[in-house]
């Protein structure tokens, strides 16, 4: 009867099994019904997670049954298949359900739902009968059969009421009506593809859904396109505003009290704490299995020493033995398939943790740089000027703290997964060995402090190299950016030792940081505008109408400074500005015309007094983003003033095209645009660039003139539709002509004309009888922090009314502008052909680049794309190679040796401890043969020999791994000194065209970043790349020397680790590329958003450009998010191929020890190595390609180190120069002739001049003209390629290049300073007196200005000279030249920034105090060279005129005649 009974239960549960399978192919026939979303992928049902756990739990528990069959019947006499044939189908039918429901959930096919209702029942049916059977015939908890058959109970009863519930939840199946439910809005998007959040949990955790797009990828490089958009949940703007909910709320629980660095962590983790509890306890699961695989190996090591005979069961029922779980866990079999599931579930919590780690540190970066960016938005322009926060800094901040707070997130996991690894660990220990766990327990705690004491010295060590790395990276930015200064001037060898000596405080410290590394391997203030949350609108006092009608801009008694502490900077300001007419502002350097404009946009700190705008200037669009929150107010401004064309005195580009730069934003207008162009003269500059308006402007406009730049920006003012235009001295930068004609076309007819409101800062008092209005500024105090304008000249009679139909020019002059008019509408061939060449060298340039890069030749399309991804899935091993060669011949064969013999003593540690336990397992299980006790084996048992060869073996092993870890770390550091070395000296010696046409970012990259890579990433991924390479190595050969059977299984295994890494390391490299460039843009995006944040809040664009910031946020965190989903799809399946090898290993080791009476202590090395394969093949795989990408770097600076260098060598030697050469001033110059290039035409063409010994001469012609080039002759920094110029009887092409441009001086158009003292900018070299250095800044005009400033000489000159204005910064740039006294001096364009009072001044002193030096002056105000000896006027590139000013000015068709007319 039993039997019968037995056998019913049996046919049901086949029945249930087949009726699930019959089911599952008509779910997978109904596809036709799917209804069409993007991606299948939409978790309809709810219960979803549920139900997978359930299935995983489910499925876990019948390979129990079916194991624990396997071995009741093992035991039995004859064979019973009923045991484990029932749930073998069981296992089956559970896999095809979870399938069948994917499918239908997927599908939207609700009515399937009925199958699986009844397999449930069905099952929970049988299962409960056969329970009750048990129960009724006597078998209990001892027995393992009945706790598996009341686990099915459950689990079925629990998947059926899933299933109830669905169908009641969502009114499936018996309802007439079912809900509907929408897909989410992400999975309506084409755009999103990143589907993590949205896919099934075994896809989830395994992330099958990425095989997809690793598979394309190695088809097709990945770029933005391909990775598409973020999904809303993860986006910077809904991250923001959780973190800014969690701040404001804990800002209301703290409003009492002061708000610091713990509210801000209380916020982050209000925030973003959730998910990170998620990945704790993800961690800690994951540890607590990990403990799973030593006490499973020392399990079957335990059985199988004893020859895995299982005990005999007692219990007998129903025919059948049942086993207990004791019994069941003693066969060594059950042990490793127990292991091989452990491995696999603690592998996926493992990467489930850094997958959720990572994503909420992506998450809270996004967030962290968004309020950054609304913090940027909110500094007052005192914060950037006075230094006290850099866009160095601001960018820092965003590239590299966020970042660190990013990993932090991703390591805290580690914080309570720690502890319980190191409480189990320690417990297991002393269960396993006994007291000597809680000795080497004592020891760890005695080493505590010594490792608490490294830890302090890697972290200060890692430091002060931060510190000294970035006060390199200023110094090497000051130094590119000055580049042309200090070639000149003959200063390279300061800078170069400046930097050196930098260099090598932080060798220093990374030699330090690398000593710590391997001895532990072996064991403001806030400014006002802050409080702009605190700002309430009700403080405005309304204006009537009527006051608002008759003008703009109105300031009474204001009292304006830049630092809340600081003196005023402009004071009693009472003025207003008209509506609707043309106001300039006129007055000497560093009056504060500049401040003024700033004053009324709001951008200084207000002392007192009051700002009105008409309430007509107000847009309907303000820029202002209030749905988030982020409100700029403007604490100056009495009435909301709205968008402000402003176009600053140094013009601000951003990185994007001519039109979007003109457009700014706004809606494209044909019309308009084609008028703008023309009236700033861009159409001949527009027709030579590569590809029009649509060119890309580099970063700062590198790849424009100056005079180019200037134009942009004031084109982009007039472009826009605003009613008020601020222009800040717009004509600094442009000759006569190009200035009259944008004061024409532009300002009087766009502006005026259009009834627009114009406030013009300007030099150009030739134009002042056109205004309407005119404000003059008197001088009270020259400095910038404490330097004041007086408005009581504006009271005084200084503010004149001309009538608006005041002309440009006297009429007599207009008969020579109209002779001038064909020459207006376009620039000089020369200019066009200069930046023409400047853009063809750059494209070449980037092409060799790539070429260099690639190494290949494209023919067609088709051809370029299969060598792309041939190139993409190669190794670069050039580069290595490059890498490793300049370490150098001793420490290259050390690293290779050191590495060999310490992995070789690692397994000869093993083996020789799997020796020792065989031999004393050995003894202690065959005490019966030698007739003695258990007690007298363990005396007799010598351990002396084994303790003696492993202490050696231990100590050598110690030796050879901080050996090992010297080699590496001394090897990277030799390296990066030297590819450093070489860098500076070949890019500080490379000729000027290279830094032409080379943007800057792209030269300061290879100092920074890929510096930072060769110095602390390199030798750590190289040390971990061999270090993982060998112990995989050494742990497969280890395998096979115990099992030589695993070879077999090794094969198929090897192959999918070969492809998967293949597939891996092509899309890890692309995204780790996608990463990198989607995140230069953002710092872009920074770092313009810092110089044009005045703009910006002129403009009132706020809003628009923190649109582009969560864009670029977005675009950077989504491949960074695709980035860390491929890392752990390698993972998980070298986890998972790790595990097959234990498994394969195990069963093996366990058949062999069986059979082949392999040694015990042997299959415990086997498996311990096993256990650690996936670990060593995942690192080997990751580092492989970490190394791939981190190699570009080396091979990046490599294509430096090719540059030529100028040939600073000479035909003379120091000996044949006179010392005080070039005494007197002579300069003959011969049919000369000189290009940019050798491939460019010359721009300047068969020049004969004689300069006599102290004359003074003036240079001048229209923009283009070669003047400059003629400057730049006598220095050579031009190709000299026929002709010559001597000086003082020595030709200077044979002179050495340091000793021309020593004895030489001259001003550039250009101010720059350099940061640190007004003693270093004006005399770096140290060769000068103060007595010397306050004579030149008197002749500057300076001396008041700097005796004034606290400290004197000593005075700090901040980044850039930021802290005094750009007039000032040119007569600091004048008294440098002065502090030489050299026999010649140059000055190109050096007053262009300065009023003409002062120029005045300037010159009369220049006649006088160098009335014994030669003076070469090239000007755009022609009448500061009136008083020149001889005037040469160029055009083209050769000498148009060339006599005496009076003598040029007696004839009627002098071109330079006609400049002066024009110049008046």
């Amino acid at each position: 009867m039993l039997f019968c009974m037995q056998d019913l239960c049996t046919s049901l549960l086949l029945v249930r099994k087949l009726f699930i399978i019959f089911f599952s192919c008509l779910g997978w026939g109904s596809q036709s019904s799917k209804v069409h979303i993007h991606h299948s992928t939409w978790l309809h049902f709810p219960g979803h997670n549920l139900r997978w756990i359930l299935t995983f739990i489910l499925l876990f528990v019948l390979v129990c049954e079916i194991a624990e069959g396997i071995v009741s019947d093992g035991v039995s006499d004859s064979r019973h298949l009923h045991l484990y044939m029932p749930a073998g189908m069981a296992f089956l039918a559970a896999i095809t359900s979870v399938v069948y429901y994917h499918n239908i959930e997927t599908s939207n096919f609700p009515k399937l739902l009925i199958a699986l209702l009844f397999y449930w029942t069905l099952a929970f049916i049988t299962k409960t009968i056969k329970f009750v059977k048990f129960c009724d015939n006597g078998v209990g908890f001892s027995q393992l059969r009945f706790c598996l058959t009341g686990l099915l109970v459950v689990l079925y009863g629990m998947l059926l009421a899933v299933e109830i519930n669905v169908i009641r939840v969502r009114r499936y199946v018996f309802f007439k009506t079912p809900k509907e439910v929408k897909p989410p809005e992400d999975l309506q998007d084409l755009g999103v593809r990143f589907l993590q959040p949205f896919v099934n949990l075994l896809s989830k955790g395994t992330y099958w859904w990425m095989n997809t797009f690793i598979k394309t990828a190695h088809k097709k490089p990945i770029d933005l396109k391909t990775i598409g958009k973020l999904p809303i949940a993860m986006r910077a703007v809904t991250n923001y505003i959780r973190l800014n909910e969690a701040f404001e709320a804990q800002k209301n629980k703290r409003s009492s009290s002061p708000q610091g660095s713990r509210s801000i962590w209380r916020a982050l983790c209000c925030a973003f704490g959730r998910p990170l509890l998620l990945s704790s306890t993800f961690r800690i699961l994951a540890d607590l299995l990990g403990f799973a695989g030593p006490l499973c190996i020392s399990g079957i090591v335990h059985n199988v020493g004893k020859g895995n005979n299982t005990i005999r069961p007692q219990t007998k029922i129903l025919g059948v033995f049942f086993i207990s779980s004791q019994e069941f866990l003693s066969n060594a079999y059950v042990l490793a398939v127990l292991l091989f599931f452990a491995l696999l579930l603690q592998r996926t919590f493992l990467q489930a943790s850094y997958y959720v780690a990572i994503e909420t540190g992506i998450n809270l970066r996004g967030a962290i740089q968004t309020k950054i960016y609304n913090k940027i938005m909110q500094l007052s322009t005192s914060n950037m000027s006075m230094g006290e926060m850099t866009a160095g800094q601001i960018c820092n901040l965003v590239a590299i703290d966020t970042n660190q707070l990013m990993w932090f997130f991703f390591l805290c996991p580690n914080l309570w997964a720690m502890p319980v690894q190191i409480i189990v660990g320690v417990l297991l220990l002393y269960y396993l060995l006994g007291i000597s766990a809680l000795i080497g327990a004592a020891v760890i705690i005695v080493l505590a402090p010594v490792q608490y004491f490294v830890a302090t010295k890697l972290s200060q060590a890692q430091r002060s190299t931060l510190e000294y790395s970035n006060e390199r990276l200023k110094k090497t930015n000051e130094m590119l950016r000055g580049i042309k200064l200090l070639k000149l001037y003959a200063w390279e060898h300061i800078f170069h030792s400046s930097v050196e000596e930098t260099r090598q405080k932080e060798m220093t410290s990374l030699k330090s940081f690398a000593l710590y590394t391997s001895i532990s391997i072996v064991n403001r203030k806030r400014p006002a505008r802050e409080d702009w949350n605190n700002y309430s609108s009700h403080m405005r006092r309304p204006i009537s109408i009527t006051e608002a009608d008759d003008f703009c801009v109105k300031i009474t008694n204001g009292f304006f400074t830049w630092t809340p502490e600081g003196p005023p900077a402009l004071s009693n300001i009472d003025i207003r500005i008209p509506q609707g007419q043309l106001t300039m502002i006129v007055g000497q350097v560093g009056c504060g015309k500049s401040s003024l404009l700033l004053a009324i946009l709001g951008e200084m700190q207000k002392i007192s007094g009051n700002i009105f705008w008409s309430s007509c200037t107000s847009d309907s669009e303000t820029g202002e983003d209030v749905r988030y929150g982020i409100v700029l107010v403007f604490l100056l401004n009495r009435l909301k003033r709205g968008s402000v064309a402003y176009a600053s005195q140094k013009p601000w580009l951003l990185n994007a095209t001519v039109e979007e730069n003109i457009t700014f934003e706004s809606p494209f207008n044909k019309q308009r645009y084609k008028a703008v162009i023309d009236a700033c003269s861009l159409q001949p500059d527009i027709d030579i660039l590569p590809h029009g308006d649509q060119t890309q402007i580099g970063e700062r406009g590198i790849n424009l003139s100056g005079g180019q730049r200037q134009r942009i920006s004031v084109a982009r003012a007039l472009y826009q539709q605003t009613n008020v235009v601020f222009l800040d001295d717009p004509f600094s930068a442009l000759d006569i002509h190009l200035s009259d004609h944008l004061m024409q076309e532009g300002i009087l007819k766009m502006l005026r004309e259009d009834k627009r409101t114009i406030v013009l800062v300007t030099h150009k008092l030739q134009y002042l009888p056109h205004a309407d209005w005119v404000r003059k500024l008197c001088l009270v105090f020259l400095r910038k922090q404490e330097y004041g304008t007086n408005m009581s000249c504006y009271k005084q009679g200084f503010c004149f009314i001309f009538p608006p139909s005041g002309s440009l020019m006297r009429r007599d002059r207009i008969k020579i502008f109209r002779k001038l008019e064909t020459i207006i509408e376009r620039k000089t061939v020369l200019e066009r052909t200069n930046l023409r060449r400047t853009m063809y060298s750059r494209e070449a340039l980037l092409k060799d680049d790539e070429e260099d890069e690639e190494e290949v030749t494209e023919s067609d399309d088709e051809d370029n794309l299969s060598s792309v991804l041939h190139q993409r899935a190669k190794m670069p091993w050039r580069a290595c190679g490059k890498y490793l060669s300049a370490a150098g011949i001793l420490l290259l064969p050390l690293l290779v040796l050191s590495q060999l013999l310490k992995h070789t003593v690692m397994v000869a540690i093993d083996y020789w401890l799997a020796c020792w336990t065989s031999a004393a397992i050995s003894e202690k299980t065959e005490p019966e043969l030698k007739n003695c006790s258990h007690c007298q084996v363990c005396n007799d048992f010598n351990h002396s020999p084994y303790s003696k060869v492993f202490s050696i073996l231990c100590c050598l092993g110690i030796v050879l791994c901080l050996v090992t870890s010297i080699a590496v770390e001394w090897t990277g550091l030799k390296v990066t000194k030297k590819l450093h070395s070489s860098l500076l000296n070949k890019i500080i010696l490379a000729p000027m065209r290279f830094f032409e046409t080379t943007p800057l970012g792209s030269i300061l990259n290879r100092f920074s970043a890929d510096c930072n890579t060769i110095d602390q990433h390199i030798p750590a991924t190289l040390e971990c790349l061999s270090r993982s390479t060998l112990l995989c190595v050494s742990a497969l050969a280890v395998i096979s020397y115990v099992t030589p059977m695993f070879l077999i299984a090794l094969v198929p295994l090897a192959i999918m680790c070969y492809f998967i890494q293949k597939y891996f390391r092509v899309a890890s490299r692309d995204l780790q590329q996608l990463d990198d460039s989607t995140q230069l843009p953002l710092l872009s995006h920074f770092s313009e958003t810092v110089e044009g944040l005045t703009t910006i809040r002129a403009f009132r664009y706020e809003a628009k450009f923190r649109q582009k910031l969560l864009e670029y946020t977005d675009s950077n965190n989504i491949a960074s998010l695709f980035l860390t989903a491929a890392n752990r799809w390698l993972e998980v399946r070298m986890e998972y191929i790790g595990a097959c090898v234990v498994l394969i290993a195990a069963v093996t080791s366990i058949t062999s020890c069986l059979y082949s009476k392999l040694p015990s202590g042997l299959v415990g090395l086997g498996l311990t190595y096993a256990l650690m394969v996936s670990n060593y093949l995942n690192w080997m795989v990751r580092n492989l390609a970490d190394m791939e990408i981190q190699l570009g770097a080396v091979k990046r600076i490599n294509g430096l180190l090719k540059t030529e260098a100028e040939n600073y060598e000479g035909l003379l030697s120091s000996s044949q120069i006179p010392q005080n050469w070039p005494d007197r001033g002579e300069i003959q110059i011969q049919n000369l002739s000189v290009r940019y290039d050798s491939n460019l035409k010359p721009v300047l063409k068969h020049v004969n001049a004689h300069i006599s010994p102290g004359q003074k001469i003036g240079i001048c012609g229209r923009t283009g003209s070669g003047k400059s080039s003629f400057s730049l002759a006598f220095f050579r920094m031009v190709d000299t390629f026929e002709g010559r110029i001597i000086i003082d009887g020595i030709d200077i092409a044979k002179l050495p290049l340091q000793t021309l441009r020593s004895r030489l001086s001259i001003i550039l158009q250009d101010p720059i300073l350099f940061s640190g003292t007004i003693r270093f900018n004006l005399d770096p070299e140290k060769k000068c007196t103060d007595s010397m250095l306050w004579e030149a800044l008197e002749i500057a005009q300076l001396k008041h200005v700097v005796k004034a400033l606290p400290g004197g000489l000593d005075a700090i000159v901040t980044e850039g000279g930021e802290n005094f204005s750009q007039g000032q910064r040119q007569l600091f740039c004048l008294a440098r030249a002065f502090v030489r006294k050299t026999s010649i001096f140059i000055m190109d364009e050096a007053t262009a920034s300065i009023d003409m009072a002062t120029e005045n001044i300037l010159q009369k002193v220049v006649m006088t105090a160098f009335a014994d030096r030669t003076v070469v002056t090239i000007a755009h105000r022609v009448h500061t060279i009136l008083n020149a000896d001889l005037v040469i006027v160029m055009k083209r590139g050769v000498i148009l005129e060339y006599d005496k000013p009076e003598v040029l000015l007696e004839q009627e068709d002098s071109v330079f005649a006609s400049f002066v007319q024009a110049d008046k």
